[in-house]
């Protein structure tokens, strides 16, 4: 069980800065905890508690946050917590506005809003997580308000419900968040209003408006439902890249979907899991000139791989069974092989054993179907291209 932070816990942690540090010296692996907790106890007696607990989720934090160690933080505030690329991307849209995060939390999203507009406005129901968000984004407005209770006027409004039980458990129906989605419409109703949404979820029983699916480095992360004069017009689906390594790109439902079935080219691609997720999959295979292999399956295929994407050089392919694989891959000396499934029932872990690999090379075979024919690609793994 995490440990439970009270309004005074914070009050300390925000001037306790070498007692952090002290703590933070500490190496807390599995190995030393329990050593390292009697040696933090003993010097800072009832403080103890809060300080690991801080130190260990700003250890957490470095995959979320910039600057994890002048956060404060509770674990199921960074479990929601909206990575800095993602929340920056959302900011940018409502940059210059006038903007309440109804739901602040401790102020992940909140930090990046400040920065874009040009007034922003923070609000919870815990005090707790009202209380580190004032020490992590003092440059904004903080209140104590419930989100389904607007205190604010002609602002753009964001929020960011809850979506998992007490039990930890996620929430997929919009009427499971807390505040529930038809709450949150009804009580901003004629307000500009973002929501961050599970990108599982089924996008069909939203409120009208665009739904954004936004993907860092290959994760698909959240989906953002925009309305009013946020969305943009004549676009219900847009799904957006976010990449380390390459530029950020979308694209949306309000594109060219002309895209062909044919038989497989040089390169099968698997295209990124946001446009997987947000059916845009046609679209995307238009812009670069690719084709399906079928219809109903994501996989496309082309003479060129797009840039900034994973794709697999084809090598041979054919109808489907464990014997074919194997004889292939018998016949390429393949020791090591991933193994990519999409539209079969087959279970790539119980596959492995059967097909007896053996030798010093490597590859990647796609078992997918076109038509009712199940089929086996046999690739060359490229990485992400430029």
């Amino acid at each position: 069980m995490t440990y439970q932070f009270t309004p005074a816990d914070v009050a300390y942690l925000r001037t306790a800065t070498e007692a952090l540090a002290e703590v933070d010296r500490l190496p807390l692996t599995g190995a030393s905890y329990l050593a390292d907790v009697a040696t933090a106890r003993e010097r800072l007696g009832e403080r103890a508690g809060a300080m690991l607990e801080t130190v260990l989720l700003r250890r957490k934090a470095v995959a979320k946050l910039d600057d994890p160690a002048r956060w404060l933080l509770t674990g199921t505030a960074l479990q929601q917590a909206t990575p800095v690329p993602v929340a920056r991307l959302r900011a940018r849209r409502l940059a210059g506005r006038d903007v309440h995060d109804v739901t602040c939390s401790v102020g992940v999203d909140l930090a990046a809003l400040a920065a874009t507009a040009h007034r922003c406005v923070g609000s919870d129901l815990d005090p707790v997580r009202l209380a580190m968000a004032r020490h992590n984004v003092p440059a904004a407005t903080l209140v104590r308000a419930d989100a389904r209770h607007p205190v604010t006027r002609g602002t753009a409004v964001f929020a960011d419900p809850g979506r998992r039980d007490a039990a930890g458990r996620r929430r997929w129906q919009a009427s499971d968040f807390l505040p529930p989605l038809d709450e949150l419409a009804a009580a901003y109703a004629g307000r500009d209003l973002a929501v961050k949404c599970a990108p599982g979820m089924d996008f069909g029983r939203l409120p009208p408006g665009e739904v954004e699916l936004v993907s860092l480095d290959g994760q698909v992360r959240e989906a953002c439902l925009w309305t009013g004069s946020l969305a943009t017009e004549g676009v219900r689906r847009r799904a957006t890249v976010l990449r380390a390594d390459s530029p950020e790109w979308t694209v949306t439902e309000a594109e060219p979907d002309e895209c062909p079935v044919r038989e497989v080219g040089e390169w099968l691609v698997d295209p990124d899991g946001a446009v997987v997720r947000a059916g845009l999959v046609r679209q995307y295979a238009a812009r670069h000139g690719l084709w399906q292999l079928d219809e109903r399956i994501a996989y496309l295929t082309g003479d060129a791989a797009p840039p900034g994407i994973r794709a697999f050089r084809v090598l041979e392919d054919g109808h489907y069974s464990e014997k074919t694989l194997r004889q292939r891959l018998r016949r390429r000396a393949v020791g090591r092989l991933e193994i990519l499934v999409r539209g079969l029932d087959v279970d790539p872990n119980t596959l492995r054993p059967k097909l007896k690999l053996r030798g010093p090379n490597e590859a990647t075979v796609v078992l997918t179907r076109v038509g009712r024919t199940p089929m086996a690609y046999v690739c060359e793994a490229v990485p992400s291209l430029p």
